[in-house]
């Protein structure tokens, strides 16, 4: 695929909301604090920080009293390592900051898209020396303790999601992923479990559904009917 890239300098003020792209955007900061959140998770833009957003991330940014970026719209043939940067937000070297500091006098970006392109591409580290992003594990105990906690109240993809840091998306196929199981098959089979100990507790079947979640007795019956 032939390499396709365009630069531009963006002001950002107020959120336009949410979105998400079919190619590789950088985003180079050069004044004022952008706030950015990729994929559920937020982070910030300033002077000397380079953020690199995937195709397919949604993201959303704003900032408060305006802030200036050079942005660079790209396909993955532009370069060899943005697909490895992707979703990071990184400090930039000395020859970046200087070709920013070039860029930000001139009237003629328009003029110089080939040359300013390829130069701050080439200031981007190699595919190999690309810094890997680690997964930060779930703490599934933990989680469970929560849930169980909660049980009686109503609990949704994006609370189970919250707990641990996560976009909903992200979480639901994490959660696939690590337990075999929707996020909300996931919430049921804590809740039945809760269930069957109460009810070996001698606790009544409304109680028991109360605390669990359960909409009403029936509906535990139900629910541990199926189960077997």
């Amino acid at each position: 695929m032939e390499a396709v890239a365009r630069l531009s300098r963006r002001q950002y003020g107020e959120s336009k909301g949410s979105h998400a792209h079919d190619h590789f955007q950088l985003l180079w900061g050069w004044h004022g604090a952008l706030e950015l959140e990729i994929e559920g998770r937020g982070t910030r833009v300033v002077a000397g920080r380079l953020a690199v957003i995937a195709p397919g991330q949604r993201h959303d940014f704003w900032s408060a009293s305006g802030s200036t970026c050079f942005v660079l719209d790209a396909n993955d043939s532009a370069h060899p390592a943005l697909a490895a940067l992707a979703g990071r937000v990184l400090p930039l070297d000395g020859t970046a900051l200087h070709l920013l500091r070039f860029l930000a006098s001139r009237h003629d970006l328009a003029d110089l898209q080939g040359p300013a392109t390829a130069l701050l591409l080439s200031t981007l580290p190699s595919e190999a020396a690309a810094p890997r992003r680690t997964r930060r594990p779930i703490d599934w105990g933990r989680l469970d303790a929560w849930i169980d906690a909660h049980l009686g109240e109503p609990l949704g993809v994006a609370d189970l999601a919250a707990q641990v840091c996560l976009s909903p998306s992200q979480f639901t196929a994490r959660c696939l992923a690590e337990t075999g199981q929707a996020p909300m098959a996931y919430v049921r089979e804590r809740r039945l479990a809760a269930a069957r100990r109460l009810r070996a507790q001698g606790l009544q079947v409304q109680e028991v559904a109360l605390r669990c979640g359960y909409r009403s007795p029936s509906a535990l019956t139900a629910a541990l009917r199926r189960q077997g």
